[in-house]
C-alpha cells in the first residue's frame, strides 16, 4: 500500500491514490489537476521516506471534484449575572481533492487512471430477484 502525508491549509493530511479528500480552500477551478510539492513522508511498499522537513522530488498531483462550504459551527460566548451574549456562526470553505498519483524522483510510485464517476443506479437486482423467487 502506498500512501503519503502532505502539508496542506495547515494541516497535515494522509493521502491515498484513488480517495478523496476535504482540505482547506484551493484556488482552482474544479476539474483542474493541482501539484502538491510539500511533501512531509512517503511509504511504498514498506519502504519509507522522511523527509527533513519536506521530501525532496515528491509530489503528489491531483484533481479538484468541487468546492463547498462545511458545516456550521456555533460560537457561543456567555458572561454570567452581565447579561453578555454573543452567538456567531462559522462555515469553512472545503475543496473536495481527488488524489491521481504519489510520484517520486521522476517515478510513479502509484497512480489511479480512471477518474471518480457518479454511481450508476441499476435495477436489474430486483428484477432478478423476482425471477429467482418464482
Amino acid at each position: 500500500m502506498t500512501y503519503a502525508i502532505i502539508e496542506t491549509g495547515g494541516k497535515q493530511v494522509r493521502v491515498e491514490p484513488g480517495r478523496f479528500y476535504d482540505i482547506e480552500l484551493l484556488t482552482a477551478q474544479p476539474d483542474e489537476k493541482v501539484t502538491i510539492e510539500s511533501v512531509l513522508f512517503v511509504q511504498h511498499d514498506g519502504e519509507v521516506t522522511i523527509g527533513q522537513p519536506l521530501v525532496s522530488g515528491a509530489t503528489v498531483e491531483g484533481t479538484v471534484l468541487r468546492h463547498f462550504r462545511g458545516r456550521k459551527v456555533l460560537v457561543y460566548k456567555m458572561k454570567p449575572k452581565k447579561k453578555t451574549r454573543k452567538k456567531r456562526g462559522h462555515r469553512q470553505e472545503i475543496t473536495r481533492l481527488f488524489i491521481d498519483s504519489i510520484t517520486f524522483n521522476g517515478t510513479v510510485f502509484a497512480s489511479e487512471a480512471a477518474t471518480p464517476e457518479s454511481p450508476i443506479i441499476d435495477e436489474t437486482p430486483a428484477q432478478e430477484a423476482e425471477t429467482v423467487a418464482e
